[in-house]
């Protein structure tokens, strides 16, 4: 379960900022997943319960947002969105692309208390 590993990383990494910040708590934080990140929300929030406690983002408001995969076909150019890594581009049928989106796993904010 990778998710938990995520969700002690983002632990650390929200306990630094409220050290360099100097105070004490998280009032809420935003979590941005690409639908290309491979982690299941469901297991990720499960693994959260547990990774917060008596932390500093244990009474925190916890959301994820979601973001579309997208990509740039290599044969013709295009740009269109992605559900599945392996979709093909829908102008050509081509399969070889650039990932634009979808991947990440990222704090987009952090309301520190």
């Amino acid at each position: 379960m990778h998710e938990l590993s995520i969700a002690l990383t983002i632990v650390e990494i929200a306990e630094e900022e409220v050290k360099k910040a100097g105070l004490t708590s998280v009032g809420k934080i935003v979590l941005e997943i690409g639908n290309l990140a491979g982690v299941e929300t469901e297991a990720l929030a499960f693994a959260w319960q547990e990774a917060v406690k008596q932390t500093v983002l244990e009474k925190a408001e916890y959301l994820v947002e979601h973001t579309t995969g997208s990509a740039r076909c290599l044969s013709c150019n295009s740009a269109f969105e992605l559900a599945f890594i392996y979709d093909c581009c829908p102008c050509c049928g081509g399969f070889r692309k650039e990932l634009l989106q979808g991947k990440e796993i990222r704090i987009k904010s952090l309301e520190i208390l």
